[in-house]
């Protein structure tokens, strides 16, 4: 299946300064994947050292907050849209927007 990947912006950096990626998959692991194997830097920013989506990345499939589907289990179909929202937290920010927890 064809999925759109929206990249935040505080994270193109780590993705050819893409604002989106196309990638193949079934389920949402499958394109989590797909997305950070194209572009191996951003795995440390979406990933925990054991496999899981960080606590303060969501991700969104049309919308709709994968934590209330199936999770990375949830399964996609041709041109659905994938989002990825980092939490951004405190009252201070970087030059450039970065977050803090992407560091």
């Amino acid at each position: 299946m064809a999925v759109k990947v929206i990249v935040p912006t505080p994270l193109r950096q780590y993705a050819g300064k893409k604002d989106s990626v196309e990638v193949n998959a079934k389920t949402v692991a499958e394109a989590l994947s797909s997305l950070t194997t194209q572009y191996g830097d951003l795995r440390r920013h979406l990933f925990t050292e054991d496999g899981k989506i960080r606590s303060f990345v969501n991700v969104y499939l049309n919308d709709e907050d994968i934590r209330y589907l199936q999770k990375e289990l949830t399964p996609l179909k041709d041109n659905d849209v994938l989002s990825i929202v980092p939490s951004i937290a405190g009252g201070a920010s970087l030059a450039g927007g970065a977050c803090l927890e992407c560091m």
